[in-house]
This record gives structure tokens, sequence and C-alpha cells, in this order.
């Protein structure tokens, strides 16, 4: 059997404020922008144009959803991204305005450290080594 993920998605209030601090913040790649009228769009971002997996951007336009906004996994870490160099990415974002949670530290699966996006969705940023 040959399974894999896709895409996972990220509530977002607007589209356009997400695409630019994923994109100019995070370094994300902004794979995909459609617009199929009534506001609705196909937007998808990921850390590289080759990615398997890519983040697709969910508007939240239903009270529930405006809820969820920021929340998605409550104050855990929604998503990992891993590098081949955690402290780069680290300098490269907190430069760019990225809230983290402390610095990077070593652990015994890597080096790692947690941000959040710009509605409080956690991330760990993680050099994996490889165990």
């Amino acid at each position: 059997m040959n399974r894999k993920f896709g895409h996972v998605t990220i509530l977002v209030k607007d589209y356009d404020e997400a695409i630019r601090f994923y994109t100019e913040c995070l370094g994300f790649v902004l794979l995909t922008d459609n617009s199929f009228g009534n506001g609705m769009r196909w937007v998808t971002v990921a850390p590289s144009q080759n990615n398997e997996t890519a983040i697709v951007f969910v508007k939240a336009d239903t009270a529930e959803k405006l809820e969820r906004v920021g929340s998605q996994a409550a104050n855990h870490v929604l998503l990992v991204l891993q590098t081949d160099d955690c402290l780069r990415d680290y300098r490269m974002m907190k430069a760019k305005g990225v809230h983290f949670f402390g610095e990077p530290k070593t652990v015994p699966w890597g080096v790692e450290v947690v941000f959040e996006d710009l509605y409080g969705n956690r991330f760990d940023l993680l050099q994996y080594n490889g165990m």
C-alpha cells in the first residue's frame, strides 16, 4: 500500500496576510493561489517547491471556524517543520519578526525550538538527527 499525506489545512482570517507571513517570514513557497469566485480560493504553501505535503489555507468563514483560528491544536504544536539547520532558520525567521518560545536546544532527537505563526498556531522547528 502506498499512502501519504498530501495536504494539511490551517484556518486563516485572511488569505493574503497568511500568504505574506508564510512566504516572507517563514520562507515558504506559494504553490497555488486559485480563485473560484465568491471569495473562494485554493491557496497552498510549502517549505519548498518539491515538498510532498502542502498547507492549504482555509478562510474562517463561520463563527465556529473563527473561534479555532490560531488554536487548532490548543497550545500544543500543530506541525513539525524539519530543517537541515535549525539555528540558521531560527535566526532568519527571528530577524523577520517570528515569535519563538525560547532558543534552539539540543534534545535527544536533534535540535529544536517552537515558534508560532501569525495567528498563534505553534510549530516545532526541528533539525532531526535521524535517531
